[in-house]
């Protein structure tokens, strides 16, 4: 339960003022050509952040992987280190900012420092969503519970797909897919730590795309859809010839191929790419933000939040970033986040009225053509409904970042990480040669922020 001063300061500033600083400068960096209603870059998010040097180690080998030859014989940095990037890159993204806890498999790092980074994140003020294979829930029972109990851990990735190796204990499921039943025991490892801790976990799912599983995406994508609220996200990232990735796997797999697979997947084969919508430059990262409505005796349906082919729902998200924009609840308890609401909704009373009701109607007769029908199973426990954001994140190899397309793409970087002071995009980090250079710096004994590795 937050103190009575600090309810009383999200009262007055729902939105932190260095948020929306952060939101402007970003908004700045966005060329004419790549504004409007779809872009979320400066109008929600100042961009993404990620550790580096975290745990530059892995105990999986998988034939995609963005490490160099040499992490597993790099030492992490120290906490002090990793503190002096989270500060970084809180001033970068302004309160409420994404931040991805990676660099390896973070979860070797030992059990104290992991819940103290954790900790560190939420406390200046950014959202910690913690990357990892997943393996270490499995053969260690009760540490995604430790976590989210002693460290408030509410965000969390697991890759899955065919490109890892290493996972120990594999489902036997002769003659069926292994990720699928792989996803099944995430599923119920998922459920039983959200029922153990009584509290909220969001989670979300990577998956490597290469040439030879990409005609597995709309699988993947009807398992989310049959089992709605395990996982609110999925990223697509095609693989880039970059670290450690097998040669010549990297670069097979076009945005548009994979969209095309990804609307097979979604919706039988409707264009979905209408209702994208991007944060930074197209070329890296889009998505679809939708709903998955499931209602007994039905098939499940994914429905996008937004039409991009209706200008009401455009008008509707335009007015939303202008008077919302930069504002979550994801760090707050119940208290707060209901504070942060009442306190927006105050401000903006007429948006309720004018598009939030209008648009919320649009959805609904969306999700079933009987909105009645809907309302009555889904209160009667016969309907749900759960959110599901699918991405898709394409990162550049060496030669990609040469080109004027790369250039232009690394100048609109939204997801960058902090080394030695500067922020550096993750593409240049990966392809760049920034992270070798960095870890050459760790086993020297100079670190990011200049502080030798070792407590």
């Amino acid at each position: 339960m937050p103190s009575l001063r600090r309810l009383f300061a999200i009262a007055r500033a729902p939105i932190a003022a260095d948020t929306r600083r952060a939101l402007a400068a970003a908004a700045a960096r966005v060329p004419a050509h790549l504004r409007g209603s779809n872009q979320f870059l400066g109008r929600q998010y100042a961009g993404c952040g990620a550790t580096i040097g975290a745990m530059p180690r892995c105990d999986f080998a998988c034939t995609g992987c963005y490490l160099g030859d040499g992490a597993n014989r790099i030492p992490p940095l120290p906490l002090t280190a990793l503190d002096a990037q989270l500060v970084q890159l809180r001033a970068w993204l302004g309160e409420g900012g994404n931040l991805q806890l990676t660099d390896g498999e973070v979860t070797l790092r030992p059990l104290e420092e992991l819940l103290a980074l954790i900790r560190r994140a939420r406390m200046v003020g950014l959202v910690p969503m913690l990357f990892t294979h997943g393996d270490t829930f499995r053969r260690r029972p009760g540490l995604l519970e430790r976590l989210m109990r002693d460290a408030g851990l509410r965000e969390v990735s697991v890759h899955i797909d065919t490109t890892m190796r290493g996972r120990r204990g594999l489902p036997d499921v002769s003659g069926a897919d292994p990720q699928l039943a792989l996803r099944d025991e995430f599923a119920a490892l998922i459920g039983a730590a959200r029922r153990a801790t009584g509290r909220p976990l969001d989670v979300a799912t990577t998956y490597t795309v290469t040439p030879d599983n990409l005609e597995a995406v709309p699988a993947v994508l009807g398992w989310l859809l049959r089992n709605p609220g395990v996982f609110k996200m999925i990223s697509f990232q095609p693989v880039a010839q970059v670290g450690r990735t097998v040669s010549g796997l990297g670069g097979g797999v076009a945005v548009e191929a994979l969209w095309r697979r990804i609307a097979v997947g979604l919706d039988g084969g409707d264009d979905v790419t209408r209702h994208e919508q991007f944060l930074g430059h197209p070329a890296c990262s889009r998505f679809v933000q939708g709903v998955v409505v499931t209602q007994v005796g039905l098939a499940p349906r994914f429905v996008a939040l937004v039409r991009g082919d209706d200008a009401r729902d455009q008008i509707t998200v335009d007015a939303a970033m202008r008077h919302f924009g930069g504002a979550t609840t994801r760090n707050d308890d119940r208290a707060a986040a209901r504070v942060r609401c009442a306190a927006l909704l105050i401000r903006h009373p007429w948006f309720l009225l004018r598009q939030g009701v209008p648009w919320l109607w649009r959805l609904v007769r969306r999700l079933d053509a009987r909105p009645g029908r809907l309302a009555w199973r889904w209160l009667r426990g016969r309907a749900r409904i759960d959110y599901l954001n699918v991405v898709s994140h394409h990162f550049m190899s060496a030669a990609e970042l040469a080109t004027p397309l790369g250039r232009e793409r690394l100048d609109l970087c939204v997801f960058k990480v902090a080394i030695d002071g500067e922020l550096v995009s993750m593409c240049e980090a990966n392809a760049g040669g920034r992270r070798e250079r960095l870890y050459a710096d760790m086993v020297a004994g100079v670190g990011t922020a200049g502080v030798p590795p070792g407590r």
